[in-house]
């Protein structure tokens, strides 16, 4: 271990674990087939305690697209490794959502932007960029391998 480097702190949301209306923890294959019921199943428990007003469009398309990124790039569409979601919702803070999958990571400065250049015809690496348009906080973690996402 180097010495002077340390892990860094992940950051500190304000969701009080005594009062959320909704915690699920899901984890799936890394398969895309098993990604849009994981999404169905966290939207329909998203919607039936009603914390995000309006907002479950946004929040449905960025699960979906973080869900995909974990399993396609993360986990190598590799069935035997899995990909957990965590969703937490309160009615002050909105809806907290954390992907983790087992890949190795990267370098969210280091995907090109999809709006300038030749990277505008590309048809694919928007994913993260619409993350972050659909969200209000997106962080990364343990090296891009985890995302957290945030909707007020």
């Amino acid at each position: 271990m180097e010495s002077g480097r340390s892990e860094p702190r992940l950051p500190e949301y304000d969701f009080d674990p005594e009062k959320l209306k909704l915690r699920i923890r899901v984890t799936l294959a890394a398969d895309r087939q098993a990604v849009d019921p994981v999404v169905e199943q966290v939207m329909q428990a998203i919607r039936e305690v009603n914390c995000v007003n309006g907002k479950a469009d946004a929040i449905e398309l960025a699960l979906q697209e973080a869900l995909a990124n974990a399993v396609v790039h993360g986990a190598k569409e590799d069935s035997s490794k899995t990909v957990e979601c965590v969703v937490a919702c309160d009615a002050e803070r909105g809806v907290l959502i954390i992907v983790r999958d087992p890949g190795p990571g990267f370098d969210p400065q280091a995907i090109p932007c999809c709006t300038v250049g030749e990277n505008i015809y590309s048809n694919h690496g928007r994913g993260i960029f619409l993350i972050n348009q659909l969200m209000d906080e997106v962080s990364f973690h343990k090296n891009g391998a985890e995302i957290h996402m945030v909707k007020h």
